[in-house]
């Protein structure tokens, strides 16, 4: 018999004992009570679904714009939605101002840079319940830079079936966020004082999630 051999594997037994004895601690007992995967995947509904958002022009009043193509995720089991987890996806490509011109310069470098930057993305960090609502903090990335924002959410509503048998729920978010700490820089100065555009934009958004089958 070969006992150097057989001592290796005792070496061998040994050195795997404490990462066992961690997924034992820490792994078999989320198993054994479910917690482990069990999350329902529910699929943005893009034909339901609209991001929005108003900036001040002129100092005056307030332009309003939509994209109208939208996707996501959201990580939800029906149960406590403070453990839920939602990621959002906005192509840039498809802002609406009522404005071609104005869309088209808003696409442009001096703006969102649609080309070298085609989405904007959002990941949840923190669920805490707000009230009879939520507040979702996450990271926001546009324009190249990631920045923690936290949106205030009206919502999960109660499941409902549609006409074709689909589970749905929705939900209303709003917030609102600095477009230079973007990267989103561009003004112009106004001859009788103030700039162009303001810095603030409020956000809106309205969502409807399907069950994943």
């Amino acid at each position: 018999m070969d006992y150097s051999k057989a001592d290796n594997n005792e070496l061998q037994i040994k050195a795997c004992r404490p990462k066992w004895k961690w997924l034992k601690r820490v792994y078999l007992p989320g198993v054994l009570k479910g917690d482990v995967m069990t999350a329902t995947i529910w699929q943005l509904d893009g034909a339901h679904s609209s991001a929005g958002f108003a900036v001040k022009h002129m100092m005056i009043s307030k332009v309003h714009g939509t994209f109208s193509k939208m996707s996501g995720t959201l990580q939800y089991d029906g149960g406590d939605i403070t453990k839920a987890q939602v990621e959002a996806k906005v192509d840039v490509s498809s802002i609406n101002t009522n404005d071609a011109q104005r869309d088209t310069h808003l696409k442009s470098a001096d703006f969102f840079d649609a080309e070298k930057f085609p989405q904007i993305i959002f990941k949840s960090r923190k669920i805490e319940k707000n009230g009879s609502g939520l507040k979702i903090s996450g990271d926001l990335t546009m324009h190249g830079a990631t920045k923690e924002v936290v949106f205030n959410v009206d919502g999960p509503s109660q499941e409902v079936k549609d006409p074709h048998g689909n589970i749905k729920i929705g939900a209303s978010a709003t917030t609102t966020l600095k477009r230079k700490e973007f990267g989103l820089m561009w003004n112009a100065a106004l001859e009788t004082g103030g700039v162009m555009v303001s810095d603030d934009v409020a956000l809106s958004i309205d969502v409807q999630f399907a069950k994943k089958a």
